[in-house]
């Protein structure tokens, strides 16, 4: 099997030689995905191999390129290229492309379009940008209950070719209402005089209203597996259908971005080596100057505590903040990561709050426990095997350690579990509760809950 790069090497020589009829014989024969991956790893050369594409195989290829590619290409096309493409693509994804273009380019492209394509695509421009209504497509196959079977195979042999899908047909009444939507397999499975109403069960279908949030399609698609679902408007009107290509791109947009977020950054809309270096600054700025100003206060802590005179009477208490510290900030990482997944699956909702606050209560005592009794032997075996001397009190030390480490990681695992559905209940993107923010946050709390026991057990044992 030829490698990605011998490939290269021989298309770049095809292209050297002039030899366009080989090279488009060759694209032709690939799979449509291997051509856009192709195309990908060649970008200095997309432009040429595209133009070699057939314009039914060209419109396949450009919706599954990365946004850079698709403007790249169509900067180096022709105008009645350019119109051809945009009227063949489905409108879905062309409505995708055209929100990226600047509002001059997207003003020049729409006149390429002919009238119908123009209405269709300013209609889906017109909804939220993160709505339903923008990833839907009108071109799905609809009938009327009275309807004979046979009647609803001779519409589909007629307009099917144009419909985003015909594994599912949808049923409206004279108004437009939406009835029902039936698998093509019941079709299929019955005498042709079969009456369309016969195959109904009149159970509700199940819908997406136009205004939906599109992480909401996400959810229902995963939960009922659909590969299309019909988009409705409040007077329960079928406008178009989102089908599972979609709802899988919105998905992979979605789970990008809130990834990104837990890293501390941004989410960046270009591929990583495209994006230049000031945007990347900007990108992540933001995110450092607002965890470095919440990282003062955690000076402004240790130095209250130090003018109590904690650390003065006890010095290698201080040894120990790094390790208290990264634990409290480890286990809200680790809970807050674990919240957002489940809460972008749907598997945590926000009337769960209580059942995870107790479940992190368990696992936070007794991940505490176990990092405590950790530290408690750690410095016993360091005392005890003359390593390091921590003086006459070090079993109190020891002590302060394993409580603290068992309060600290506690209250991080509480803070990263609750926060992401505090702020999903404030209407904020839970993603935006990263863990470093949540890590930044517990090493404030740390520090006082840290030299609060320490106070406590070193008073209690007549140290301090």
């Amino acid at each position: 099997m030829e490698t990605s790069a011998s490939i290269q090497e021989q298309i770049q020589e095809l292209l050297e030689k002039g030899d366009t009829t080989t090279l488009q014989q060759w694209l032709n024969d690939m799979n449509i995905s291997e051509v856009a991956s192709l195309i990908s790893e060649m970008p200095e050369e997309a432009t040429q191999l595209f133009a070699l594409l057939s314009p039914n195989r060209s419109v396949h290829v450009f919706r599954i390129l990365d946004f850079p590619l698709q403007r790249n290409i169509i900067r180096s096309m022709p105008p009645t290229l350019i119109a051809e493409l945009m009227n063949a693509l489905p409108p879905d994804d062309r409505v995708a492309f055209l929100e990226e273009m600047p509002a001059q380019a997207v003003s020049e492209l729409l006149k390429l379009l002919n009238e119908d394509e123009r209405k269709i695509t300013l209609s889906l421009m017109g909804y939220p940008e993160d709505s339903v209504g923008r990833i839907m497509t009108p071109d799905y196959i609809a009938v009327y209950p009275d309807w004979t079977v046979q009647d609803v195979l001779d519409y589909i042999r007629q307009h099917g070719k144009n419909s985003e899908t015909i594994d599912v047909i949808y049923v409206i009444d004279e108004m437009g209402h939406l009835l029902e939507d039936i698998r093509i397999r019941e079709f299929l499975l019955v005498s042709s005089d079969t009456v369309v109403r016969d195959l109904m069960d009149n159970r509700p279908p199940i819908v997406l209203h136009v205004e939906d949030k599109q992480e909401e399609a996400i959810q229902v698609v995963r939960v009922n597996n659909r590969v299309a679902l019909p988009v409705v408007d409040a007077h329960h009107t079928l406008l178009g259908i989102v089908t599972i290509d979609d709802v899988l791109w919105i998905a992979d947009e979605s789970f990008e971005e809130d990834i990104q977020k837990i890293g501390g950054t941004e989410a960046f809309d270009i591929p990583y080596l495209d994006a230049p270096i000031p945007l990347l600054v900007r990108k992540r700025a933001g995110w450092l100057i607002a965890l470095f100003l919440s990282e003062m206060l955690t000076a402004s802590a240790m130095q209250h505590y130090q003018e109590t005179g904690i650390f003065m009477r006890f010095a290698d208490l201080i040894l120990f903040i790094p390790l208290i510290m990264s634990s409290g900030g480890n286990s809200g990482s680790q809970a807050s990561t674990l919240i957002i997944r489940a809460m972008a699956v749907g598997e945590v909702k926000l009337r769960d709050w209580w059942r995870v606050m107790r479940r992190e209560i368990l696992s936070g005592l007794s991940l505490g426990f176990i990092l405590g009794t950790i530290g408690f032997f750690r410095v016993t075996l360091w005392q005890n095997m003359h390593i390091y001397n921590y003086g006459p009190h070090w079993i109190w030390m020891a002590i302060t350690i394993f409580f603290s480490l068992i309060g600290v990681v506690l209250w991080g695992s509480l803070m990263g579990s609750m926060l992401p559905i505090i702020l999903k209940r404030l209407g904020f993107d839970p993603a935006a509760s990263s863990a470093p923010f949540v890590a930044t946050l517990v090493d404030v709390t740390g520090i006082v809950i840290y030299c609060t026991v320490a106070g406590m057990i070193l008073n209690y044992a007549s140290i301090y």
